[in-house]
């Protein structure tokens, strides 16, 4: 695989993910080599921040528990930060890079969000 970064821009901060190699991050990655993703994402029972992708992509779910920093693709069309741990049948997209959960928590706030998702890490 080629790319092996995206990057996520939140709240003043840009977050850098490490991908997985699989079918939804690869469809994941072309989407983005057409520009930017803006998710306006939404806090979920204080565990995760969720949002609606611009359209529907590959799923490569499996029964996995996820930690601080997960970057999951769920249900195909959301995309999933999460900041603490949950078990489900989920699709791992990457992990973001060298945060703690209290600093992943408090880049990502207590509401909703607006994150940029890119494949560099500037606007």
């Amino acid at each position: 695989m080629e790319t092996k970064q995206l990057y996520l821009r939140v709240n003043g901060h840009t977050l850098t993910v490490d991908l997985r190699d699989n079918s939804s991050v690869h469809a994941l990655v072309d989407e983005l080599k057409s520009g930017d993703i803006i998710v306006a994402m939404k806090d979920y029972a204080r565990f995760e921040k969720f949002g609606e992708l611009p359209r529907s992509f590959p799923r490569n779910d499996e029964r996995i528990t996820t930690e601080a920093g997960d970057v999951i693709l769920s249900e195909g069309n959301l995309l999933v930060i999460y900041y603490d741990r949950n078990s489900w049948n989920f699709t791992r997209l990457g992990k973001i890079r060298g945060l703690s959960q209290a600093e992943l928590k408090k880049i990502l706030g207590a509401g909703d969000v607006s994150v940029t998702v890119s494949l560099t890490p500037e606007n």
